[in-house]
């Protein structure tokens, strides 16, 4: 859940430390962030779920060593092991990141791809995708992966017009979720997916309560996303929200 057009000290500022569950599981190595899935039934699936590697849990301990609170914005295991087996299930070779932290999605879209694979990575932060690099150059990845460090946005409207992408992956800064949307399907093959990031805000979303202008950003996006005929949509309660898109289309 990258801020990816926020400073960090914009970040810290609006962290919630309750809002994420982010504990170690009843597995030694799993970390989940289910909130909105009894506490029982989650050890259970944990249990269940493909735990992760040693590449995997050394990155995430070097987050929480190097960027403190801040670390909570790593996705989960489960949510890892999900994009890692719908990237290769679809046979996907050319996916897009938008919000990248220290790589821990990007390790696990770039194991997925098929051979001849390419990601790219758009992220604001030199100091927080230092840690991704070095993670992805021992996880035997980096070939994989070309980042792109500056504005999302800019990136992608410098990208060729067309489609190119069959996969992507949006946890950026959340005001502006609805352009990254429509900039990554304008460039998304029909039959490609996006995901998108923190689409329940904590349950936030839900009911008509005045929130925070994420809040704000994330429901109007919930509402535009389930009314647009151009895809197809679920919105699942794994972490803190995920959407999974796909582009409707020959």
């Amino acid at each position: 859940m990258t801020a990816e057009a926020r400073p960090l000290q914009a970040l810290l500022g609006t962290w919630h430390p309750g809002k994420e569950k982010g504990t170690e599981m009843t597995s030694p190595t799993a970390r989940r962030r289910s909130q909105f899935i009894d506490a029982v039934i989650d050890d259970y699936a944990a249990a269940h779920s493909t735990q992760p590697d040693a590449d995997q849990i050394e990155l995430r301990r070097i987050t929480r060593e190097k960027t403190g609170r801040a670390a909570g914005m790593q996705i989960g295991d489960d949510q890892a092991v999900l994009m890692e087996i719908l990237v290769r299930a679809m046979g996907a070779t050319s996916a897009v990141e938008i919000g990248t932290f220290t790589g821990y999605s990007a390790l696990a879209v770039a194991r997925g791809l098929g051979p001849g694979g390419h990601l790219l990575c758009c992220d604001v932060s030199r100091d927080w995708t230092a840690i991704a690099r070095a993670a992805w150059q021992e996880a035997g990845v980096a070939d994989r992966i070309e980042l792109r460090v500056g504005p999302g946005l800019d990136t992608l409207r410098a990208l060729p017009p067309g489609e190119q992408f069959d996969f992507a992956f949006i946890d950026a800064d959340k005001t502006g979720y609805a352009q990254y949307y429509e900039e990554v399907l304008a460039r998304l093959r029909p039959g490609g997916l996006i995901l998108l990031d923190n689409m329940l805000q904590g349950g936030r979303v839900a009911g008509d309560r005045e929130e925070d202008e994420d809040v704000a950003a994330i429901r109007s996006v919930n509402d535009a996303i389930a009314a647009d005929p151009r895809v197809t949509v679920v919105l699942l309660p794994i972490g803190d929200g995920v959407s999974l898109v796909q582009k409707l289309g020959q």
